[in-house]
């Protein structure tokens, strides 16, 4: 993922949280949960390798989405804007760790 960058932030919650950048600077994933502590977040945000269960869906516009489950089932991950094809869309979970 040479060509994207990882911001951590917290939220107005005060719970950390991840999103991942383009080198255009458009967000191109984001956390689905907010974290306690910032190393939790990093660590979610950096799961690439990890058996993650992907989803991939059209959402009510007929957009394509992505979203992605830990083992525990928990969402951890999802596309942050709706693509107009389902290749657009895998390319898309590529940069944020899924592997076909």
């Amino acid at each position: 993922m040479a060509d994207s960058k990882t911001e951590y932030y917290q939220d107005k919650k005060g719970e950390w949280r991840w999103r991942k950048f383009s080198s255009n600077g458009r967000i191109i994933g984001a956390s689905s949960e907010g974290y306690n502590g910032k190393k939790d977040c990093e660590k979610n945000a950096n799961r690439n390798g990890a058996k993650d269960k992907w989803e991939f869906y059209t959402d009510k516009r007929g957009e394509h989405r992505w979203r992605s489950f830990a083992s525990n089932g928990r969402q951890v991950g999802r596309s942050s804007e709706g693509f107009s094809s389902k290749k657009s869309c895998q390319n898309n979970a590529k940069l944020n760790g899924w592997s076909s």
